[in-house]
């Protein structure tokens, strides 16, 4: 029998998401989908009879707006939350605000699968003439990070989003949920598919193809160690679940071609 359990959210669909564009640091909140899925969570989850005692966000919108709906929906609004930049998406660097399947046409779907997906390859940095790079780097949520502005991240690999994330998880997270806790995480893509990599002891090679739709608990259960009894698990319509999986994987594939 698990000794823990621990739930994980990738935020409800944001307006970039919906774009097929690289979100990553820039702040964007939940569209009319993404409200809905978020909501369906949380219905989702109270028919469960989950109860939380702590939330973890990151300092994005979308995340936070995630749980603020999930916790409504539960009727559970009054469990404290604490939100932490470590929590953030992976930051993109360069590809931020390019469009996915533009990018796969131009530099071809296993390129941008690399990109998206790879755990030790970082995209080109963001540079201050990038379009969003004032708008995220003068953003005063970074003034209150536990790093100076100057020492956070211009690009990551999903590895570096997991070494910047793993000491808030092994000195924040983790005492709280062998303190007995029931701890919902609300986060983002690839900082959750980071954790899992850690907690599953996913290799470098399989994480590529661990994909994690928006909207959707992942339900995790761990020994006394944190490590888990078995494969995580989505927690939902299981049918609904691989369409949506698919989706999130073909955002990185060329939009073919209807013929006239």
């Amino acid at each position: 029998m698990a000794k823990y359990k621990l739930v994980l959210l990738r935020h409800g669909e944001g307006a970039w998401n919906k774009e097929n564009r690289f979100c990553s640091w820039v702040d964007q909140k939940l569209s009319s989908d993404g409200i809905k899925e978020a909501q369906n969570c949380g219905k989702h989850l109270k028919a469960l009879g989950f109860q939380f005692d702590l939330v973890f966000t990151s300092i994005l919108s979308r995340s936070i707006q995630t749980a603020w709906l999930v916790l409504e929906e539960m009727g559970q609004e009054w469990v404290p939350t604490q939100s932490s930049w470590r929590l953030n998406e992976r930051h993109y660097g360069a590809l931020i605000g390019l469009n996915r399947a533009e990018m796969a046409l131009n530099h071809g779907e296993e390129q941008v699968k690399i990109w998206r997906r790879s755990y030790d390859v970082t995209p080109p940095p963001i540079t201050e003439s990038h379009p969003y790079y004032k708008e995220i780097y003068n953003d005063r949520r970074y003034k209150y990070c536990d790093v100076s502005q100057d020492k956070l991240p211009k690009a990551e690999s999903l590895k570096e989003v997991l070494e910047r994330l793993l000491p808030y998880w092994n000195e924040k997270i983790a005492p709280e949920l062998k303190s007995g806790k029931m701890i919902l995480i609300s986060a983002h893509g690839n900082s959750t598919r980071a954790l899992l990599k850690h907690l599953e002891g996913i290799s470098d090679e399989e994480i590529v193809n661990v994909t994690l739709p928006t909207g959707v608990p992942v339900l995790l259960e761990l020994d006394e160690n944190l490590r888990p009894f078995s494969r995580h698990q989505f927690l939902g319509d299981q049918e609904a679940i691989q369409a949506a999986i698919r989706k999130v994987e073909d955002q990185g594939k060329v939009i073919p071609v209807e013929k006239k």
